[in-house]
């Protein structure tokens, strides 16, 4: 991908040692020195790699030039009105996590929107994908495969991770077949990347590069640390800032997944902003740490802990904040019902405040209804955290594999802030376009990378 941040998973080396020649041959290198076994990788990564699988991915786009479009012309060339469609091809990395159910994790931008899904395992297997599920949020999904004699990673605390901890990375880049790489953990909690919505990535100088997307981050014993997803790259080169998500937060996600098809998120219902210099000195306070609150929604968790605008959150579980960004990550990587301890500034002293999440309650709006050639999406309003990170319009909240918009390139996620040469901030905005049937349904998404339009035939 041509992207600043380019999604990826993780290669990795292993030290070997090699085989003993016969006297004469040639020199071998030595299985001890000064009677010591040499240092390698190998007897872990024999254990690791069977749980690493390739998945290769096919998805129909319908293909549109207003050229073609005209009936005239289309007559002229003898073109009858089938549509016409490329079928795009993808290449990334899975884990093995659950052998005797067949259940893999990956990333959502590696799956997500596919037609068929195919796992490779390392000993040559093919098999059939089912997509579980998908969050593009936090740029989770999971697969699963039916499959006899499967090896799974078992699954460790990455939260007890600490900077300069051996890592090593798994995966299939740019096709090449299953590869190691090796480094150590550079950086935690790192966030504001660009990509999903909630972000708590570990960095490594472990080599990771287009490819290797849904690969594993172990650590030294063998045990899943991380899902591999995307690179710092001014060239799209590995240049050695890599980053995965946290088995914590994919283990979460996954669960949810699996249970319900759908992840289901908590919120404090309330809005915030960062503290600028005049909003210090306003407030009185002695840096610009924290978010201040703005707006506390009637009724919200928020509201029934007593929380009230003008407040200042600085820390979240302990954790200290320096912006909204950050408060907003915090709560939107934690499951509903999730109790949250919150420290307040208030008229100068600070007080402590439990708050627990509840499910956001957002509206909802099927595209099918507004249009035949939305049938299969599910259009929602923004949620409070992308509201607070100023976000306007609606959000996708899902498209069925297959359907117009999905062979249109309409994704999960999706930010849609106008139809046509109108612009829509809300579902009831979407509502009123309903009935205008043009001949061209026109898109206008917000990504990372700035405005594409989606057209759907």
């Amino acid at each position: 991908m041509q992207r600043r941040f380019l999604r990826s998973a993780c290669t990795a080396f292993a030290l070997a040692s090699m085989a003993a020649l016969p006297l004469g041959a040639r020199a071998a290198l030595p299985p001890i020195v000064d009677g010591q076994p040499l240092p390698s990788l190998a007897p872990m990564l024999q254990k690791v790699t069977p749980a690493v699988v390739n998945i290769s991915t096919k998805t129909r786009v319908r293909v549109s030039n207003p050229f073609f479009d005209d009936p005239v012309i289309r007559q002229f060339f003898g073109l009858n009105n089938s549509p016409r469609e490329q079928v795009e091809q993808s290449l990334g990395s899975g884990v093995i996590v659950d052998a005797s159910k067949g259940y893999i994790l990956t990333n959502n931008h590696v799956v997500g929107g596919a037609d068929d899904i195919t796992v490779t395992l390392q000993d040559g297997r093919n098999f059939k994908g089912t997509l579980v599920g998908t969050d593009p949020a936090t740029d989770v999904a999971v697969v699963k495969i039916n499959a006899d004699h499967l090896q799974a990673l078992p699954i460790a605390d990455s939260s007890a991770l600490r900077v300069g901890d051996f890592v090593v990375a798994v995966g299939d880049p740019f096709g090449l077949g299953q590869t190691v790489t090796s480094g150590i953990v550079s950086a935690l909690r790192r966030s504001g990347l660009g990509g999903s919505s909630f972000q708590n990535f570990i960095q490594t100088d472990a080599s990771i590069n287009p490819g290797n997307s849904g690969g594993a981050l172990v650590n030294l014993r063998g045990e899943l640390i991380g899902i591999n997803t995307m690179i710092l790259s001014p060239s799209g080169g590995n240049v050695g800032i890599g980053f995965a998500i946290p088995t914590d937060i994919a283990s979460s996600v996954m669960q949810q997944l699996i249970a319900h098809g759908k992840v289901s998120r908590g919120s404090l219902g309330a809005q915030t902003q960062d503290i600028t210099p005049n909003i210090a000195k306003l407030l009185g306070l002695k840096d610009n740490n924290g978010a201040v609150v703005t707006r506390v929604l009637p009724g919200s968790a928020a509201d029934r802990a007593g929380l009230q605008v003008g407040d200042v959150i600085t820390a979240i579980n302990g954790s200290s904040l320096q912006n909204s960004d950050q408060l907003n990550n915090a709560e939107g990587l934690l499951p509903a019902d999730s109790t949250v301890s919150l420290s307040v500034l208030r008229n100068g002293s600070t007080r402590q405040i439990s708050a627990k999440l509840a499910p956001e309650k957002v509206a909802t709006l099927d595209g099918g209804k507004l249009d035949p050639r939305l049938v299969g999406v599910t259009f929602s309003d923004l949620s409070a955290q992308q509201a607070s990170q100023g976000m306007a319009g609606i959000t996708v909240a899902s498209v069925n594999p297959g359907s117009r918009a999905a062979q249109a390139g309409l994704s999960a996620g999706d930010v849609i802030v106008g139809v046509g040469n109108r612009r829509v901030t809300n579902l009831r905005d979407l509502q009123g376009l309903a009935g205008a049937r043009p001949r061209q349904l026109v898109l206008l998404v917000a990504t990372d990378d700035g405005l594409n339009y989606v057209v759907i035939q």
